[in-house]
């Protein structure tokens, strides 16, 4: 080996690092290899220059030595980047220009860092082709444990060193991709994104409290990445038998809440999707109906319950099978959530929550009154017929029929055959492959979250 300086511990080429307040500290450390002259003299330097020009942003700084000929220093790097992080060993005789050889980080960058987690409309397996190139400031803790410029399919499972999210098919298109582009693009920052999930998994896998295997890889991927900025999660179609579709929302709560103590993160912000459709007859697949309603339900329900979790929909993206999103429908989520955690996390005016129920009121004379948050301006229904609605009402006697409907601002009046009974519930959305057209907010676009279940109240 030649005199110089070699880094052991520090961030990777590639790597992004989570900023807090406006900074990232590192540390790096390693070990030097003096020249023969007295060796006692040298000293290691670390500087940070621009990737891209060279421009110093932070000066060549003296390192702490130590014995054995080994070394360290703590970095304080501003957000943005990309940055290389340079080392050189100077003898008291030389100027730092001629000093000896170091080793050298490049393309690091201080912006925000997101977990990819959930099943295979998370890992990506959109599969028509479409336009979504790689960016240098948006970057991706690969399966093989290496950072890399973030491309397509995240989940590559080339080297994979985590067996347990291995995937057994090719994935494709991934929505995080564009995800990732668009905060870039907005904050102005670099976005790294952490690669954890796999498709077809349950959330059994990823809650500590059953079998938890995806969970305990999580904490093993993220644990040399430092802090998140957020968790991405898009998970529930293999929970949709009845069984599992009745406690999704308690076993989520577990999840989310105990990797949080984990992280030590209390506040860690989860952006999830509502599912999709399957638009085969789940029957066969051991799913149904009313398994895929309930688990809507409870994703819907969690942004209510936990603080923290934000939810967008999905169900109304084009496919590329019978259940995966298609590449299209991914850019369009990717869109989603960007603008989620935009208004969420750096308070951007966004209209990016879906219209969701409030309130179901029946009026007396055969009337329902539908009540929604989070509208803009108004709901628009595609001037649809009353049968068309995907809108669902029963009770104890059985289904009542929509007869009429007209919409204003934020609420929906129905006039129905009869007056519910005293355990009326609407549905929305109802189902694994429920009708093609939604509710909308008719500014932002955004489909209805859809509920099931819920209880019809009397005006008063």
């Amino acid at each position: 080996m030649k005199p110089g300086c070699y880094i052991d511990r520090g961030p990777c080429d590639w790597q992004i690092l989570q900023q807090e307040k406006g900074s990232a500290e590192v540390g790096l450390a390693g070990s030097c290899l003096p020249s023969g002259e007295i060796p006692d003299r040298q000293r290691v330097f670390v500087r940070v220059v621009r990737e891209d020009s060279s421009e110093t942003v932070l000066p060549w700084l003296q390192a702490t030595m130590h014995k054995g000929k080994r070394w360290e220093v703590s970095l304080e790097l501003p957000i943005g980047g990309l940055y290389r992080i340079e080392t050189s060993l100077k003898p008291d005789s030389l100027g730092i220009e001629y000093a000896f050889r170091g080793d050298t980080v490049h393309h690091v960058g201080v912006g925000e860092l997101f977990a990819i987690t959930g099943q295979s409309n998370s890992a990506g397996y959109g599969k028509d082709p479409i336009f979504d190139p790689p960016e240098l400031g948006v970057h991706l803790l690969r399966n093989n444990g290496k950072w890399d410029l973030a491309s397509h399919p995240l989940n590559d499972s080339t080297g994979s060193i985590h067996e347990v999210n291995a995937e057994t098919i090719n994935p494709g298109h991934s929505p995080y991709l564009s995800f990732a582009r668009y905060l870039k693009r907005e904050l102005n920052r670099p976005v790294g994104l952490i690669q954890c999930s796999l498709g077809g998994s349950s959330l059994g896998q990823w809650n500590p409290a059953e079998s938890g295997e995806l969970y305990r890889n999580l904490l093993e991927i993220v644990a040399n990445c430092g802090k998140l900025r957020g968790m991405l999660w898009y998970q529930g179609c293999s929970d949709t038998t009845i069984a599992l579709s009745q406690t999704y929302g308690e076993r989520f709560a577990n999840f989310v809440e105990t990797l949080r103590q984990d992280l030590a993160a209390p506040d860690l912000p989860f952006f999830t999707v509502q599912l999709n459709r399957f638009v085969a007859d789940p029957g066969p697949w051991g799913m149904g109906d009313e398994g895929w309603s309930k688990v809507r339900e409870a994703q819907r329900r969690a942004v209510k319950e936990l603080p923290g979790v934000f939810v967008v929909p999905a169900i109304d993206l084009p496919l590329s099978d019978n259940i995966h999103n298609s590449s299209y429908g991914n850019l369009m989520l990717g869109e989603r959530l960007a603008k989620s955690v935009l208004k969420h996390l750096f308070a951007r005016d966004l209209n990016a929550d879906a219209p969701d129920i409030a309130a179901a009121l029946a009026t007396g004379g055969r009337k329902l009154r539908l009540v929604f948050d989070n509208v803009s301006s108004r709901l628009y229904a595609f001037d649809l017929k009353p049968e068309d609605l995907p809108l669902s009402i029963s009770d104890e006697s059985g289904e009542i029929e929509i007869k009429d409907y007209t919409i204003e601002g934020n609420e929906m009046l129905l006039r129905l055959s009869r007056e519910p009974g005293v355990y009326g519930v609407v549905h929305y959305q109802h189902g694994a492959n429920p009708g093609c057209f939604s509710i909308i907010d008719a500014i932002s676009h955004l489909p209805a979250l859809a509920f099931y279940g819920f209880k019809i109240s009397r005006d008063l």
